[in-house]
């Protein structure tokens, strides 16, 4: 009976950790002011007829805060990758100096940093409802088991401990991406 228990507390566990890396992986995504390669990673190139990720292309560089280098292997994929970061409308504008596409990113108006956090704080609640479903699903699977009441009632207390506490997990990655965020 233990081991069933176990088994529903770890499977919650494991959903709710898996909804905290998710939420991490999203905030990479939203751009806090600091040139990242990160910010590139979702641009496609057409390499001799294929669409390929830039990444596959390009040596994708931050020489500094606030400047995104890009050096293609192939000096004939220049035009191609600064065409591609246009067409990705990120807001960028890329040069192209014969050897390196070079782009420097703007700092934020204080509009967008608002707008990058309501972001943040969509995500972070994606989190908390993964999070909640997890309880959800551990609370249906407790259900179904036959065990004695006290045990059951004993285990949602776990479950609940266990939820409240990613809860606060995300609430504090929040903090800190809204924090990063509005920092000028």
């Amino acid at each position: 009976m233990n081991e069933e228990i176990d088994f529903i507390l770890s499977s919650a566990k494991e959903s709710m950790v898996d909804s905290i890396a998710h939420l991490k992986k999203q905030f990479i995504n939203i751009r806090a002011g600091k040139a990242s390669p990160v910010m590139l990673a979702n641009i496609m190139v057409d390499y001799y007829g294929s669409q390929t990720p830039l990444a596959q292309v390009a040596n994708v560089n931050t020489p500094d805060a606030r400047t995104i280098s890009v050096q293609p292997w192939e000096k004939s994929m220049l035009q191609e990758i600064e065409k591609a970061i246009q067409v990705a409308n990120l807001g960028f504008n890329p040069m192209n100096n014969g050897e390196v596409v070079i782009i420097n990113v703007p700092p934020l108006t204080e509009e967008r940093r608002k707008e990058l956090v309501k972001q943040a704080k969509a995500e972070a609640e994606h989190a908390k409802v993964g999070i909640r479903n997890a309880r959800q699903d551990a609370h249906k699977e407790l259900k179904a088991l036959e065990a004695s009441e006290d045990l059951k009632k004993n285990t949602e207390i776990d479950i609940q401990e266990l939820t409240n506490d990613y809860i606060k997990e995300v609430d504090a990655q929040l903090t800190v991406k809204e924090e990063e965020i509005m920092t000028v």
